[in-house]
């Protein structure tokens, strides 16, 4: 019997694990570290959302090794940690994503945990795809040419060969190394990770009420409401 699917964020542990490099010269180091760990709350509190239909488990697949106790309140409570850490994100999502299915998983997806506002529905939409009868990977195209979920429901060693990561051509390799092996494609809407100074522009759009220019219509952001109550606090601000 099935354990229902397996959701995952991928994440550095904020402050223990560094990332967003291209943030700090905007906020500082401290402030993007308060900001990363908002982003997970929210993104988690989303995924934790999801309609019953989807079941399974929530999983955080992190770096580095001995950070758990400082990622382990970002995340509610039913949350499990896996760790992986590899050479490139390839790597860590093919081990990832294989080791869920490997477990009973109908399917496995992973979503970058810099996009604090992912609307719920399009996650959902990324499950029901993966129902479907057929082997196929889901892709959330990102706006910056990358893509902010991944899902599976076969493991395909084969999609993350050569692939350029970190650029805007991440998408299109993966689409080519998926067509390379037979796999069907489906796409989701695009949404954005947070990241840069372009993007931090766009959350704050987004949060005072600018949707998203790419945002399809009718699709509405989630409420991500830590990363909402630091930004409003102003830098040296608590998180609610």
């Amino acid at each position: 019997m099935s354990k229902g699917a397996a959701v995952a964020i991928v994440c550095k542990t904020p402050g223990v694990g560094g990332g967003k490099s291209r943030l700090r010269p905007l906020l500082g180091a401290e402030r993007v570290a308060e900001l990363s760990a908002c982003f997970i709350r929210d993104i988690a509190a989303t995924l934790d959302g999801l309609s019953p239909a989807v079941g399974g488990s929530r999983i955080a697949i992190y770096s580095p090794a001995g950070s758990e106790d400082a990622l382990r309140p970002l995340l509610p409570p039913r949350w499990r940690l896996h760790f992986q850490q590899a050479a490139t994100i390839g790597e860590v999502l093919h081990a990832s994503t294989t080791a869920f299915l490997a477990e009973g998983h109908d399917c496995a997806l992973v979503v970058n945990a810099d996009s604090p506002t992912l609307p719920a529905g399009v996650v959902e939409q990324a499950v029901a795809a993966l129902r479907a009868p057929g082997d196929r990977v889901v892709f959330g195209p990102a706006s910056d040419g990358g893509y902010y979920l991944i899902g599976l429901k076969r493991s395909h060693a084969g999609l993350f060969d050569d692939i350029t990561w970190s650029t805007p051509t991440v998408l299109a390799q993966s689409m080519e190394r998926a067509a390379g092996i037979g796999l069907p494609v489906a796409l989701l809407p695009v949404w954005y990770d947070v990241d840069d100074a372009e993007t931090f522009g766009i959350l704050e759009a987004e949060l005072a009420g600018t949707p998203p220019a790419f945002a399809p219509p009718g699709v509405a952001g989630a409420e991500p409401i830590h990363t909402r109550a630091l930004l409003a606090a102003g830098r040296g601000g608590q998180a609610a």
